[in-house]
C-alpha cells in the first residue's frame, strides 16, 4: 500500500506505506522543493515528514471522537542528504489518554540514519474548538 497524503505532506511528496497502530512506515524524496539555499536537506522537512508520520500513528490510537494533534516535536539531524529517497518509521513510545509520544527514525536509500525525532501529540476530543482550527 502507497498512499499519498494532502496539505504539507503533498507538497513535500509523502506516501504512506505502512500505517498500524504499532507503526507508520512514510516515504519522502529530497528534490529541489526540499533543499534549503545551500543545496542541503532542509531540516524543516525532516521535521514535517517525522511529525506527519507520527500524526497519522496516533491518529490510529486515538479511541473514537478524539484526534491528535502535535504539541511539540524535537529532531537530530545527523546527515546531510543532496538527493534520494527518506524513509521514516515511526513507532509510539506512550500512548496515553491524553497523550502520545512517538519516535521517528528517518534513513536515506542506503539504510543509513538521516535524522532522529520524537513527537509529543495531545489527545483531545474532535469536537473541541480548538480542534477544527
Amino acid at each position: 500500500m502507497v498512499t499519498p497524503i494532502q496539505g504539507l505532506g503533498q507538497t513535500l511528496q509523502m506516501q504512506v506505506v505502512e500505517a498500524t497502530s504499532e507503526r507508520v512506515v512514510m516515504t519522502m524524496p529530497v528534490t529541489a522543493q526540499h533543499l534549503q539555499p545551500w543545496g542541503y536537506l532542509h531540516g524543516g522537512a525532516s521535521v514535517a515528514l517525522a511529525e506527519t508520520a507520527a500524526t497519522a500513528g496516533a491518529f490510529l490510537n486515538c479511541p473514537a471522537g478524539m484526534v491528535a494533534f502535535g504539541l511539540e516535536i524535537n529532531a537530530n539531524h545527523i546527515r546531510s542528504v543532496r538527493e534520494g529517497m527518506l524513509t521514516a518509521t515511526a513507532i509510539p513510545l506512550h500512548i496515553g489518554r491524553t497523550s502520545q509520544i512517538w519516535e521517528i527514525d528517518i534513513r536515506n536509500e542506503q539504510q543509513k540514519r538521516v535524522c532522529v525525532s520524537r513527537c509529543t501529540l495531545a489527545v483531545i476530543p474532535s469536537d473541541a474548538p480548538d480542534a477544527t482550527k
